[in-house]
């Protein structure tokens, strides 16, 4: 039970060590500069090394020529040909999940038998997509990649395909037979060219290969299409008419199961064993001695295994010669005796000269009802989740898995999907299939979902935004935070100060909310004017976040009132702003500056009080402004500062004349 080693092309590990790094669904390899004869102490040395160390460069500080290899093991999923298979799979799989439990009995499996259809169909469909696509390429590479796809493609329809049989629509005796035999029709397609090349012949029954055809409609129980060949020779050689009509006759009259039940299984087997007794007595009158072709043929009714084994090369693999021998021998046969049929017609058709492939161990399994085996082998053989996450699911819904489950806590239906959409994470946008996958993980799937989603790049807005969607639909709040904060930082970087202010909002982070308010009011400072205007006037409530934050939006609203010559109002949000500490220190000149229009203003703006208050926060700013030294050098610092106390002293007069007019009248 060991899996083969897989080769790095290009990596050394012959002569240098390879250190590696774990990702969620990849493997960084690289060489370092230690070489294999250091023995276990030299390992160790090596394990101790940081990794960066270890791939720098060489102890003299010369660079190194080791290279970093990424290893992937769903390297299927970045196959364009293969995306049809994740997306439409995707499609059924919710499907399933949304699906009716409360449906029982007959309506609830012929629903688990339509699902397993679909899915056939999807890999029926991408296998023709990519056998297409083999025909017209003209690289050898691609179309070596393309028939290796076909190849896998066609062995998980051959073996989801009898898993439906076996395990979904638990097929009885009788009908069971019946489907065996479509399966086989269906994947055995060898020889489908030949008997298009027969009848397609002006003259089929003296085409060289016209008995192979007939001896392959037999073993597969077309016997319809085996008589109207037979037809055909009957009319050209008149001397074998009556041979012909009693081989038709007997063709004819074979009892078959029937899907309804208007025959018990007691009733089939009375009336095969009188048309097998018939067989056999025509066989032993020598009837059909004079043409060997059709003797052949009355053997392989009777079930005769060396008559039918001569047809090897027909058949070409051990389930095709499974199902005619238990066509011809055993019609009634019950699912639990297919374990010792299936295991000696393996045996006696590799007859010793080769060993069983692991697709021939992966169907055994499946005919031995070995579920769980089944569904390891295919682990090992396939080279991606996907077939194994499916089938295990389906299989689950089927009730056929409950009692199995991992020694780590998770059954194997959650550990499989699990792996599959770990998988679709490492992908640049099929990562959006594997949250739903997640989504219906109840053990763990939430706890891998948070693990990844905060490993997407997050490259455009456009899918931060999605991503951010998803997180907030789950009320993953951690991850939104961060996800806000990235796309924040990025912004800022970027100087695009509306997104970076945007994103904090939404992370509901203050700091960095004050931060980039701060940023806002420099740029003003610089500039004398806003950028993204629309934002700041928009803020609503969420200018509560800071302190810092609501300072720019009420500065913003003073601007807005000021140019809508609204000035009454606009004095007392102005003095408002600053009276209530929310204004940085740093920014107390500028307010003070743009209260001067308005103590300029040939109507009494500012009342005494209010003056008074403008005067006591001039003088909090010179007085206690650690750089009081440097503002009284600046010239333009010192001119404001005059010009400020000009226009106060001027404001109070008015304000003093005025009110006193008021109080004497």
């Amino acid at each position: 039970d060991t899996v083969p080693p897989q080769v790095v092309p290009g990596a050394d590990s012959s002569s240098r060590q390879l250190c590696f790094a774990w990702g969620p669904a990849e493997v960084l390899v690289c060489e370092t500069l230690f070489g294999r004869a250091g023995g276990a102490e030299g390992r160790a040395g090596a394990a101790a090394r940081p990794l960066m160390d270890s791939v720098a460069g060489t102890e003299d500080g010369a660079p190194s020529s080791s290279r970093v290899f990424v290893v992937r093991r769903d390297q299927d999923i970045y196959i364009q040909a293969l995306r049809k298979l994740f997306n439409e799979s995707h499609g059924i799989f919710m499907g399933l999940q949304r699906s009716e439990e409360e449906l029982a009995g007959k309506s609830r499996k012929a629903q688990l038998v339509q699902v397993s259809k679909n899915y056939r169909s999807v890999i029926r469909a991408c296998m023709e997509d990519m056998h297409q696509a083999a025909v017209s390429t003209r690289d050898p590479a691609l179309q070596g990649q393309y028939s290796t796809q076909v190849s896998i493609l066609s062995a998980m329809e051959l073996i989801w395909n009898l898993c439906e049989i076996l395990f979904v629509e638990a097929a009885t005796a009788g009908p069971l037979l019946l489907r065996l035999l479509d399966w086989v029709r269906l994947h055995v397609c060898d020889v489908d060219s030949m008997v298009r090349e027969v009848l397609s012949s002006e003259s089929p029954s003296k085409h060289k290969l016209f008995w192979n055809v007939v001896d392959v409609f037999v073993l597969q129980g077309r016997m319809d299409e085996a008589r109207h060949l037979l037809s055909k020779e009957a009319s050209a050689n008149p001397t074998s008419m009556n041979m012909y009509r009693t081989l038709d006759d007997l063709m004819k009259k074979m009892p078959v199961p029937s899907l309804s039940n208007t025959q018990t299984l007691t009733e089939l087997e009375l009336k095969w064993q009188h048309w097998h007794e018939e067989c056999q007595r025509y066989l032993q009158d020598g009837t059909f001695a004079s043409n060997p072709h059709m003797e052949s043929i009355c053997k392989i009714l009777l079930g005769d295994e060396d008559a039918i084994l001569e047809k090897k090369e027909l058949m070409t693999t051990w389930y095709h010669f499974l199902v005619t021998r238990l066509l011809y021998s055993h019609p009634t046969v019950k699912p639990m005796e297919l374990r010792f049929y299936a295991q000696s017609s393996m045996d006696l058709f590799l007859g010793g000269e080769s060993s069983p492939e692991p697709l021939d161990l992966i169907l055994m399994a499946a005919f031995e009802f070995e579920m769980h085996q089944v569904i390891k082998e295919c682990s090992i053989v396939l080279s991606n989740w996907w077939f194994v996450a499916h089938l295990t699911d389906l299989l689950d819904h089927c009730k056929l898995l409950q009692s199995h489950n991992l020694y780590f806590g998770s059954n194997m239906r959650e550990f499989l999907l699990l792996e599959y959409a770990s998988g679709l994470f490492s992908h640049h946008s099929l990562w959006q299939l594997g949250v739903d996958y997640f989504d219906h993980c109840p053990e763990y799937g939430r706890v891998y979902l948070e693990l990844h989603i905060e490993r997407i790049p997050l490259s455009t807005e456009q899918k931060a935004l999605k991503v951010l969607r998803i997180c907030e639909q789950r009320q993953m709040h951690e991850q939104v935070r961060s996800i806000c904060k990235i796309m924040a930082m990025k912004a800022l970087r970027n100087n695009r100060l509306g997104s970076a202010l945007s994103w904090s909002i939404r992370a509901k982070d203050a700091a960095f909310a004050t931060l980039i308010s701060d940023r806002f009011l420099k740029d003003y400072c610089e500039r004398g004017c806003f950028s993204d205007l629309d934002l700041i006037d928009n803020l609503g409530p969420s200018m509560l976040l800071s302190d810092r934050l609501t300072f720019l939006g009420k500065y913003r609203e003073f601007h807005r009132l000021y140019g809508e010559q609204r000035f009454p109002e606009a004095a007392r949000l102005l003095l408002t702003l600053m009276t209530a500490h929310i204004a940085p220190c740093s920014f107390w000149m500028t307010l003070l500056t743009d209260a001067l229009p308005l103590l300029e203003q040939k109507e009494v703006i500012f009342s005494a009080e209010q003056t008074y208050e403008l005067m006591r926060c001039l003088e909090d700013l010179t007085a206690g402004n650690p750089d009081k030294q440097k503002l009284q050098d600046d010239d333009i610092e010192t001119t404001k500062v005059e010009m400020l106390r000009l226009a106060l002293a001027r404001n109070l007069a008015r304000v003093i004349v005025k009110e006193g007019t008021v109080e004497g009248s």
